[in-house]
């Protein structure tokens, strides 16, 4: 009587530890692809994310002239630009801060991937088993405002102010991890200057780190 339970345990359990076994060798041989997926889910989380950190904190009556103090020689041409750091390091600071609880958020929530997308074929792209993707940012969100001037025509210079976060996020899936950095850049003011480009102006570093100006 006991034999007989123990075939028909193992008439179910021998196909189930086959079909568990064939599961984990196809999940392991589709790893590097997977990874591949998820990395490109979560620069794509991440980017949002940030982006949507600095729209929130960037306060829309912030002009050029608030973040940048214009000096001009005596004949009118603008000589020197010089960053309101207090502001600019408070901006950078709030955006930091807000897109690293965004972050976590995410990394609470975690990513779905459907098992089948990683065959490449769209008929089975939205089908199989769901893989449960770990995104989760290591260390802190950093941010540091980037200068950057181009010519906007004859005697014309573009002076561009943008807003740098990045981060660096790691993905875990069962069969692997990996780790991507992930970087956004968001426009935050702009001018033209008429004449000649300044000899000098004053960089921010990045929000976590000590203001070190140089005129």
């Amino acid at each position: 009587m006991v034999s007989k339970k123990v075939r028909r345990l193992s008439f179910f359990l021998i196909p189930l530890a086959v079909l568990a076994g064939l599961f984990i060798l196809f999940t392991r041989n589709l790893s590097p692809i997977l990874i591949s997926m998820a990395e490109a889910r979560a620069r794509q989380l991440a980017v949002e994310a940030m982006n949507r950190a600095i729209a929130e904190v960037m306060d829309s009556s912030v002009t050029y002239t608030d973040l940048m103090r214009v000096s001009h020689d005596s004949s009118g041409r603008v000589s020197m630009l010089e960053a309101n750091a207090t502001l600019m390091n408070e901006i950078a600071s709030a955006a930091a801060l807000t897109a690293q609880s965004k972050l976590d958020t995410l990394a609470d929530e975690g990513v779905g991937l459907p098992l089948f997308a990683a065959l490449g074929i769209d008929l089975f792209s939205g089908a199989g088993p769901i893989i449960r993707v770990s995104i989760t940012p290591v260390g802190a969100v950093s941010t540091r405002f980037v200068t950057s001037f181009e010519s906007a025509g004859i005697n014309q210079t573009r002076h561009e102010i943008s807003l740098e976060a990045s981060v660096v996020m790691r993905i875990v899936i069962p069969a692997g991890a990996d780790s991507v950095s992930v970087s956004t850049y968001v426009p935050i003011a702009e001018s033209i200057i008429v004449g000649s480009v300044p000899e000098s102006y004053v960089s921010v570093p990045d929000g976590e780190t000590a203001l070190n100006l140089i005129p």
